[in-house]
């Protein structure tokens, strides 16, 4: 039984990745082109989940700055590297003054996002390079944005820096709607193909 689901699996897999071929590799394209941001708060409590968004608001705050003048993700990168201990000392000055001593890390890492959608922009699953906040033991839910070009800084709208600057009229159109369900069959191919990895 477990040659014969192994045996579907890997059928399955073939079949999805012949037909995600395309759409994969202009994925990877996005995912190459754009910053994430990625908080994660201390726990599930709702006090947490309260200062998540709090440090949230002050990360997105202090680095609004930082990021106006960037013109591609290397440089939004850049510009993170730089003011990481900026970032960290934000998060702990807002868990002090809400009566919290949990600790603030703040780093620049590749972390894998499942599809996501933005307003009316759709992110493809995939693995994208992000700036974790991470607060105490950080094994809450989580908040994610995208900070390159800016879809979560305030005054976005007025940003010079939107999807369309960065990415190529073809994966522009594949961050709208319509293009939603085709990433989610993306998204189940990599779980299929993770699982069979981890199980062979």
């Amino acid at each position: 039984m477990r040659l014969f689901t192994k045996a579907v699996a890997a059928a399955l897999v073939l079949c999805l990745a012949i037909s995600c071929t395309g759409i994969t590799a202009a994925g990877e394209g996005i995912s190459d082109r754009v910053l994430r941001l990625h908080v994660l708060a201390n726990s599930d409590s709702e006090e947490d989940q309260a200062l998540k968004l709090k440090v949230r608001d002050r990360v997105l705050s202090v680095s609004e700055q930082w990021f106006k003048n960037v013109d591609s993700r290397y440089e939004a990168q850049e510009a993170a590297e730089e003011h990481l201990a900026d970032l960290k000392e934000a998060g702990e000055q807002v868990l002090k003054e809400n009566g919290s001593d949990d600790p603030v890390e703040v780093r620049l890492e590749d972390c894998w996002f499942p599809t996501r959608t933005y307003g009316n922009v759709t992110l493809p699953a995939g693995t994208y390079r992000a700036l974790r906040v991470l607060i105490g033991e950080g094994k809450g839910h989580n908040w994610w944005c995208v900070l390159f070009p800016a879809l979560c800084l305030p005054g976005a709208e007025q940003d010079n820096n939107t999807l369309s600057d960065v990415l190529t009229p073809a994966q522009e159109q594949m961050t709208q709607p319509g293009f939603a369900v085709k990433f989610k069959t993306v998204e189940l191919y990599e779980e299929i193909r993770q699982w069979l990895s981890q199980n062979s």
